[in-house]
């Protein structure tokens, strides 16, 4: 059994706690992690149709139409839109925001 004095305790109690607050304030110090790569993800080019009656129409034109209907009657943000597509009366209803109800036609 090794005999410490009150002197060398201390430093070694000092000597850890040093330590400890560099890995703290510098985390690189004594760890190295390994840095992973992202995946690269390629973006998909995609559109959505419907048709009916002989006609076609995207979706994306749809959705933008209901915005620019409900900009054009409110100043409030969309923060969440609904968008109902009836094609037997060629119009499409939309809810914004929860409450706020109207319709395009298509």
């Amino acid at each position: 059994m090794a005999n410490y004095s009150r002197k060398t305790v201390a430093a070694e109690i000092e000597e850890q706690t040093s330590l400890k607050k560099a890995s703290v304030d510098n985390p690189d110090e004594k760890k190295t992690a390994k840095k992973r790569t992202a995946r690269k993800t390629t973006a998909v080019d995609s559109n959505v149709y419907v048709q009916f009656f002989g006609k076609q129409i995207a979706t994306k034109d749809v959705l933008d139409s209901c915005q620019a209907d409900y900009k054009s009657n409110n100043r409030a943000a969309v923060k969440s839109i609904e968008v109902y597509v009836k094609p037997e009366d060629d119009t499409a209803y939309y809810v914004v925001n929860g409450n706020v109800q109207g319709n395009v036609s298509l």
